[in-house]
């Protein structure tokens, strides 16, 4: 299938769900084709059947796994020149300090390493050039929390890879955009009950509205790029 003359293409890692779903299909309201990268395969048979065939095309597999990454940036360069990668796919792993195992940090290392392996082989297709790349973290990018300590400590590597892309591409056709959201109101927190309540969750943000707002300043016309883009929920 070759894209339309003019129509962008667009890699979402983690599409299935909350913020990733919303960017997802936003992007394709606004007449983007996007590649949706997840995991959960019964939930991108949804999303198969949910949005039109011309829109989306949906990769099931885990985006640490660099021969699934490879072949997939591969089959999608193929329909045409990729536009937009947002790496947005990430595991959490909420405890105490004491209470972090090794399962846990390689949990939360997976969108780490599938932030890089996903840029690295997004840019070698594109040729460098004319491509924007966003990576969605966390406001725990920004400090440190107390029951977070491994998720911080990944999100800060995140940050650390972010701005080392930044620094290489500076002055070139490839723009990269650190995304940091505060508290999302998604399933994310579902296995962490103790430290982020149901009625706490509830208080975050929609994402819905939060995927409206980073698509606002990541995807127009004007001849600029925001670079970093740091959303935190209203306090009532």
């Amino acid at each position: 299938m070759a894209m339309d003359n003019g129509r962008k293409i667009a890699i979402v890692t983690g599409s299935a769900l909350g913020l990733g779903y919303e960017l997802t299909r936003q992007l394709i309201d606004r007449g983007w084709f996007v590649a949706g990268i997840d995991f959960d395969e019964a939930r991108q048979v949804e999303l198969t059947r949910m949005f039109p065939a011309d829109s989306y095309q949906a990769f099931v597999g885990d985006v640490s796994d660099e021969l699934f990454c490879k072949d997939a940036v591969a089959r999608i360069a193929a329909l045409g020149h990729i536009d937009l990668l947002i790496n947005n796919a990430g595991q959490p792993s909420f405890k105490t300090p004491t209470a972090y195992e090794a399962a846990d940090i390689d949990k939360c290392l997976k969108g780490l390493k599938g932030m890089i392996l996903w840029s690295v082989e997004t840019l070698r297709a594109c040729g460098e050039a004319d491509l924007k790349i966003a990576n969605v973290m966390s406001t725990a990018a920004t400090r440190g929390n107390a029951n977070e300590s491994v998720y911080c400590a990944t999100k800060w590597g995140e940050k650390g890879y972010t701005q080392s892309l930044k620094a290489a591409y500076k002055g070139t056709s490839v723009k990269v955009v650190g995304v940091f959201p505060g508290g999302i109101d998604t399933a994310f927190y579902r296995d962490s009950h103790d430290y982020v309540s149901e009625e706490k969750q509830h208080t975050f943000m929609d994402p819905a509205q939060l995927a409206e707002v980073i698509l606002f300043n990541l995807v127009n016309e004007a001849n600029l790029t925001v670079s970093d883009i740091l959303i935190e929920r209203n306090y009532v």
